[in-house]
């Protein structure tokens, strides 16, 4: 009987060692999305997930170190209980874009009152009452709390309509400007606050698997 105890464990043993094999040889063989998101279908049970970092959004210790990775290559982090892996699936720069804005409701105001109260804040705004001042004031959202800022955002992040307006070329940092959305009833005075900035991202596969006690 302990022979066979014996003999079942080694067995165990060999057909675990095989298996780790053949998971971290499947990780290091992932080369784009498509890769990793057929791998996160293979190994089910450790809730593999693809993440996107924004170096401008994300100030992390975990954030610098998969920073520094290279295309490809992955880090591990281990504990009494489990072992993460993140993988550098890709590396890109993307368009974001920033402004302020303050948003006036349609359906608590009227177009008078809100073509009124535009025309109030822009004056305001030109005769050096700064912007996050009359977003505090003015905006009907609590992005009011924040001075109207919207932080930085890439396109497809807001509503088509809304982005097609703030993201014309016309416009300039600096310039103030209506927007206007009839259909949903959303108005806004807009202050291009920056220049379009290429931000960096990188997409990581994050996978997690337990360690046997």
């Amino acid at each position: 009987m302990l022979k066979f105890l014996s003999c079942f464990f080694t067995i165990m043993v060999c057909s675990f060692g095989y298996s780790q094999e053949v998971f971290e040889a499947e990780l290091d063989s992932i080369v784009n999305e498509h890769d990793a998101s057929e791998f996160i279908q293979r190994y089910k049970a450790l809730d593999g997930k693809l993440i996107t970092f924004n170096k401008e959004k994300h100030n992390t210790n975990l954030a610098r170190d998969l920073f520094s990775l290279g295309k490809g290559t992955k880090k591990v982090y281990k504990t009494d209980i489990d072992k993460t892996y993140y993988k550098l699936i890709d590396r890109l720069e993307i368009p974001y874009h920033r402004v302020s804005y303050i948003f006036l409701d349609g359906t608590k105001k009227s177009i008078e009152e809100i073509q009124k109260l535009q025309q109030t804040v822009i004056s305001k705004y030109k005769r050096g009452i700064p912007f996050k001042v009359l977003a505090k004031q003015y905006s009907m959202d609590q992005n009011a709390n924040r001075g109207g800022d919207l932080g930085w955002f890439a396109k497809g992040d807001m509503v088509s309509e809304f982005e097609e307006q703030v993201l014309s070329p016309t416009h300039n940092v600096n310039d103030i400007f209506i927007v206007d959305l009839p259909s949903r009833q959303w108005h806004y005075v807009v202050l291009k606050t920056h220049n379009t900035k290429m931000i960096e991202e990188i997409k990581v596969l994050k996978v997690t698997e337990s360690i046997s006690k």
